[in-house]
């Protein structure tokens, strides 16, 4: 638990942001280490502090011929190798309350999926581990909800939660970003973070040749939900960076190109800084006289 209010803290006092990031799923060991490589060094040049993500399991995915990921033991023991080889923490999702106490024993940051997030007992389960809980708002879900989330982790004895926007559902297959959620879901008094990804993802929205349905995604606005976002002044963006997004197994079309990492979080950091500036307005409502 100290290990984890350390970081906690670290996170909470980031400026002008702190970043959770990584490929969408462990393809492989080569190339999750690859990753976290190029990854970190580009967060260091910057001097955020980065916790590095990936998916040991994707149980939610559109079809059940979708690639999941290693499974929970072998993808255990990649994020372990990353954790050691580049002295990163670690953000993993989990999806079962059975899950926890392995993955509290490797990563630093239990991630709870946006479907899952009034999941008592999965919730409580992950609290239960001491790491800092990640809970990513319900696509389906008012920003309301999310205080009660974060206090059924915090009544379960764990004060490191954190709450994560991810869009919210327009019709069937579309997502928007309401900005007012970045301020309305600072309620649950504690670290909000923009996920600028999974935002942009339509969910079933794209048809397969031969049938059937994947998650599409508008990658190209992956910049204009990001800036908005670091100009609302959030805590933390959470973002999925893959070297090839075109041949990524899964969510290709909402993550962001490696390639253009250290431009994007240039301009994001440029635009937070001023924004992090500003005083909060005092809105006096007492009648103008001329």
């Amino acid at each position: 638990m100290e290990s984890s209010v350390a970081l906690y803290n670290q996170l909470k006092a980031a400026e002008p942001f702190f970043l959770l990031a990584g490929p969408n799923v462990i393809e492989s060991e080569e190339h999750i280490l690859k990753m976290a490589k190029h990854i970190k060094n580009v967060a260091s040049k910057f001097g955020l502090p980065l916790v590095f993500k990936s998916s040991f399991d994707k149980a939610n995915r559109t079809s059940s011929k979708s690639f999941r990921g290693p499974g929970l033991e072998e993808g255990l023991k990649i994020l372990e190798k990353v954790k050691l080889t580049y002295d990163l923490p670690i953000v993993t999702d989990v999806h079962e309350s059975s899950q926890c106490e392995a993955v509290g024993r490797v990563a630093d940051i239990i991630q709870i999926p946006a479907f899952l997030c009034r999941q008592t007992d999965l919730l409580v389960a992950a609290a239960k581990t001491g790491k800092i809980i990640n809970i990513k708002k319900g696509q389906f879900c008012a920003p309301s909800v999310m205080l009660n989330s974060a206090e059924k982790v915090r009544l379960a004895g764990n004060q490191n939660v954190m709450v994560c926007e991810r869009g919210t559902m327009f019709g069937y297959n579309d997502l928007i970003v309401d900005p007012r959620n970045l301020e309305w879901m600072r309620e649950a008094n504690c670290p909000v973070v923009a996920d600028v990804t999974h935002s942009l993802q339509q969910p079933a929205g794209k048809k397969l040749e031969g049938g059937g349905v994947a998650s599409g995604g508008l990658r190209e606005l992956i910049p204009c939900i990001a800036r908005t976002s670091v100009a609302v002044g959030v805590d933390g963006i959470f973002m999925e960076v893959h070297d090839n997004p075109l041949k990524a197994p899964v969510d290709g079309p909402t993550q962001w190109p490696l390639r253009h990492l250290e431009e994007l979080l240039e301009e994001l950091i440029a635009i937070a800084r001023v924004s992090k500036g500003k005083k909060p307005f005092k809105i006096d409502l007492t009648p103008h006289e001329d």
